[in-house]
């Protein structure tokens, strides 16, 4: 029961890093291992292994992705997802952490996973507005692109292997630590 815990929580809180690089990603990766029987969501959260949240998840991250590849929509996607993807995070949080007792499955989901979501968006958007200065937008379709393919692999290693997921996000985070330290 314990490690479930554990799991559960540490499985939110990756999700929730994801959602601070994708709003929707994560959650059809969520979605999509529900349906298939590989992700149990926890209780008030079945919506998430039917059909339509799969097409409606499907759809919203097709559209999210494309417009975070044009340049000039990126930043106002980051102002305006700020808050969806804070959402998204206790969200996340939230389905993954099933045997955490209600209330703490909240207060937890609340602070942790949209805290975690948070903290991602917000230094994504300011690495993008960096990548827009230092190169006048040209290397922001690639940086998207990076940003999908990370939120991807973290939401799925999130599911498979929760550990691995935490872990590679506090190496990613002392990576990013280490390099500001170094241009101080």
């Amino acid at each position: 029961m314990v490690a479930e815990t554990i799991l559960g929580v540490l499985a939110g809180v990756a999700l929730a890093a994801a959602c601070g690089l994708r709003v929707f990603l994560p959650l059809l990766v969520m979605s999509a291992a529900a349906v298939t029987g590989h992700f149990t969501p926890a209780g008030g959260f079945a919506w998430l292994g039917t059909t339509p949240a799969l097409v409606a998840l499907g759809v919203a991250t097709a559209v999210e992705i494309a417009a975070y590849h044009v340049p000039w929509l990126d930043h106002l996607l980051d102002v305006a997802g700020a808050p969806l993807a804070v959402a998204a995070g206790v969200i996340a949080m939230a389905a993954a952490s099933d045997a955490l007792p209600s209330f703490l499955r909240w207060a937890v989901a609340v602070v942790a996973g949209g805290g975690v979501a948070g903290l991602f968006q917000g230094l994504t958007g300011l690495a993008r507005l960096g990548s827009t200065l230092t190169t006048g937008g040209a290397a922001n379709p690639a940086f998207a692109s990076f940003e999908s393919v990370g939120a991807l692999a973290i939401a799925v290693a999130a599911l498979a292997l929760p550990l691995l997921a935490v872990g590679f996000l506090v190496a990613l985070g002392g990576l990013a630590l280490r390099r500001r330290r170094a241009r101080a």
